[in-house]
Parts: C-alpha cells; structure tokens; sequence
C-alpha cells in the first residue's frame, strides 16, 4: 500500500533521513518504533508532504506520491492523525469532522454514521467546541476527522501520547476493528510497546534517520527493545 524507497530529507545542512526504507502492506497495522528524535514524525511529514525530500521515492496505492501536492494527499485516500491531535478549537465537533468532506472520493457531503458508532461520545457533543474536550475525546475526534475522508490507509503519530489508560484501550480496540473488520491499511507512530504489540501486525525501528529492523511483530524480541527502543 505504501512503500518509501531510498529516501534522503534535510533540515537546512543537517541530514534527517538516511535512504531510508518502509514497506506498509495492504490491509495490515504496521507500526513506525524508535526512540525520540529518530526520525518517525519527520518520516510521516514527507509522507504527507509537509516536508521537502531530497531524493528518493514515496509509492501510495501503486503511484508516486511524491507528485502529489501535500493538499492532493489526502484526497488519494491518506487519513491522517498528526502528533497532539491539531484539532481546530474554536469549531464545534461537528464542524471539525465536517472538515474533511470535501477530500472524499465520492463526493459525500455528511459524517458517516460509522464514525458515531465508533466513537458515541462525538455524538453526543456534536455542538461543543474541540477545544472543551478532554485530551482523550479530542484525540477520538482527531480519528473520526480522518475517517471521515473514507481513507485507504489511516496514519496516526503517538495517538495514545496523554490520554487516560481507559481511553488509550478504547482506541486500540479501534485501531484493531479498523484492521481487522474492514481492511484498513494503518500506519502507526507508537512508543507504548504493549500498545504496539497488541495492535500492530509488523514493525519497523528508525535508529538516527535509518531503517535498521523491520518484520512481523511476534519477532520483536528483547534484543531489539534493548538495542533500540529503551531509554
């Protein structure tokens, strides 16, 4: 569904991503490892094309990505969860899934009820502005924004960063029903390794701007934690 290949991106004179390599298969949850300040959210960025790459190649659903603008993107059928939500306050929850209509393929122009059965507490808030919501209701909101948009592959940067244990579960139990049930290709920033071991079918750790282990989730052993995810 989405493959990187051999991609290079610099900040100013300072080289972020070092040909780095990410294959996110069809219908999967794969999940995106490291430590802070590898690489993940600037990884993400390129994907979404937020940020200029150097060199290399971006392939989305069997085209290049990277001759899409960052606001085509999501109209190819990318939905997108950035880190801390960026939820737009001063709208209402309604308003803030609204926002996303115009990118759908089909021209739908109401909220899917599928978003409201995932998420009831939305429902139920409809008239309230996003920013009177608590973290964890801000970040179910954040999610539904971004399937509103019907995506082929949904990508979510640290989506349990702050929220309360009870609601982290729930959004796994989504996550994990979106996989599984419909098909949906997830691409997941994660640093919870239970988290990550409960919801993703694959990983790959980023070490310095590098790709440096990638497989099945059941072979992420002890070795590698130590090696490249413990602080």
């Amino acid at each position: 569904m989405l493959k990187v290949e051999q991609l290079n991106q610099f900040y100013g004179e300072s080289h972020t991503l070092w040909d780095l390599e990410l294959d996110v298969p069809e219908g999967q949850c794969t999940c995106l490892m490291g430590r802070n300040g590898v690489g993940k959210t600037t990884l993400l960025n390129a994907v979404m094309g937020l940020l200029p790459v150097r060199s290399g190649a971006i392939r989305f659903d069997g085209g290049d990505l990277l001759a899409h603008s960052a606001e085509k993107r999501a109209g190819l059928g990318i939905g997108y969860v950035p880190q801390g939500r960026q939820i737009f306050p001063l709208l209402t929850v309604e308003e803030n899934l609204r926002v996303g209509l115009p990118a759908r393929r089909d021209k739908v122009r109401e909220v899917p009820p599928f978003i409201f059965e995932l998420f009831p507490v939305l429902k139920e808030m409809l008239g309230r502005r996003g920013g009177d919501l608590s973290g964890g209701q801000q970040q179910q909101l954040a999610i539904g924004r971004a399937l509103v948009l019907d995506p082929k592959m949904l990508i979510l940067d640290e989506p349990t960063e702050g929220i309360q244990p009870n609601i982290v579960a729930e959004i796994g139990e989504i996550i994990r029903r979106l996989n599984h049930e419909i098909g949906l290709t997830v691409l997941l920033v994660e640093q919870k390794l239970p988290f990550a071991r409960k919801v993703a079918d694959r990983f790959c750790i980023l070490d310095r701007g590098r790709s440096v282990a990638t497989g099945e989730i059941g072979s992420l052993d002890d070795e590698l934690v130590k090696k490249y995810l413990t602080v």
